[in-house]
Parts: C-alpha cells; structure tokens; sequence
C-alpha cells in the first residue's frame, strides 16, 4: 500500500542530503562532468529543480512539460548558474513540491505524466524521491547506490520490475536479492526464464542503468538487455 504522506517526508530528507552534500561544492565542480553523459553536474541540479515544478504541474492538473522542447532548454540554461543560485533554485522548488503534495486531495486519482504515461497521484512523492536519490548518485560526489536506504532501493526494484514487467523486448526475469527478496519482469520476449541473482544496490543499478550488471549472475541465459528508461 502506498503511503504518500511517508514517501513525502522520505523526499524532505533526501532533499536535505542532496542540499547539504552539493553545497560542499563550488561553482568549478558544478561546471564538471556528471556520470550522466553529455551532463554537468549543473545540469543535473537544474534538472532536478524542473522536475520539481514539473511534479506540481502534474498534481494540479496541468501538462508536466509544455514540450520536450521547453524541458531540454529550461535545464540547457540552468546549467551553467552559479553554486548560490542552483542551490536557492533547488530548495525552492523542492519546498513549492512540497507544498502542492501535502495539499487535501483525492490521492487515489489517476495523473498524467510525461508522454502519456499515467499513475496514481499517490505514486508522486515516490516518484519524486526516485529523481532525488538516483540524481544524487549521478553527481559523483561519494554517494552510491550502496548509500541509498534499503527501504528505497527494494521498493525502486520492485517499482522498475513492474516498469519492464510484459515488455516485448525481455525475456521472463526472476531478480533476487539473496535475502529471500525476489521479482519478476519481462516475460515479452521468446526465450528460455532467467534468474538474475546479486545484492540489491547491483541489482538496482542494473535496473536503472546506472551499472552494467557484470557483478550480477544471471542462470538460465545471459543477463538480459534491458530497454532505456
């Protein structure tokens, strides 16, 4: 069962974390590289703070981007701002988030996100939390996927499990985490079932595209290719 109002203050701490790690940081090491290709570290905080606004549009009934146009160009000129200004931006438009999340609403309702995909609104703060750790990651400033909280990485397992859960191009995956924690996915696709075994933060990242899944073991055939998110 999904508990918006936990996953909101799960997003109010992983905000705090983002906040106080990036403001370690000066405007050189913004201006560098990301593990995200072709992305500074700038691009990925003005992103992040997009996507906050983009969230908003999306509880209140609005288009989550005007076009995908608008989205790439609204983060191109955020990029390059300063520390002082991508920080303000960042914690303002995470507080607007929460502001708009924690309003009396039907959280059972369905919202669109962006390219037509739909969701329940109660998923939101999830999904939320979901751009906040996983991008704090991708700055490359010493916090991993073995850093994020156990609670989130299964819960982000199950959640991209049910993403490629059907999908035509992978075949029936069992993931396991060797704790007695196991999903399923895939099945789209003609070809032999695969167990795919490994500790929960490979096992994310490989989900997720953040690894190349060679610290997994994959029985039944090889590791399947997954699709891009």
């Amino acid at each position: 069962m999904i508990d918006h109002a936990h996953d909101l203050d799960a997003v109010r701490e992983a905000t705090d974390r983002l906040l106080s790690a990036t403001g370690k940081l000066d405007d050189a090491a913004l201006a560098q590289p990301s593990r995200l290709p072709g992305w500074s570290r700038g691009h990925v905080l003005a992103h992040l703070s997009r996507n906050a606004d983009a969230l908003v549009n999306v509880l209140q009934g609005r288009p989550m981007y005007a076009d995908s146009e608008t989205r790439d160009r609204d983060i191109e000129h955020g990029a390059p701002r300063p520390k002082a200004e991508q920080l303000a931006d960042l914690a303002g438009s995470a507080a607007g988030f929460a502001e708009a999340a924690s309003a009396p609403a039907d959280w059972s309702r369905t919202v669109t996100m962006r390219n037509g995909v739909t969701d329940s609104a109660s998923r939101i703060p999830f999904r939320r939390r979901i751009e906040v750790e996983l991008h704090h990651v991708d700055l490359g400033i010493g916090y991993e996927l073995e850093d994020l909280p156990e609670e989130f990485v299964t819960r982000e397992i199950g959640f991209l499990a049910e993403r490629f859960d059907g999908h035509p191009d992978v075949v029936s995956t069992t993931v396991s985490d060797g704790q007695d924690r196991t999903w399923t996915t895939g099945g789209g696709a003609a070809g032999a079932p695969v167990t795919v075994r490994g500790t929960a933060p490979e096992l994310l990242g490989w989900l997720c595209g953040r690894r190349d899944g060679s610290a997994l073991a994959a029985e039944g055939g090889p590791l399947p290719a997954l699709p891009p998110l």
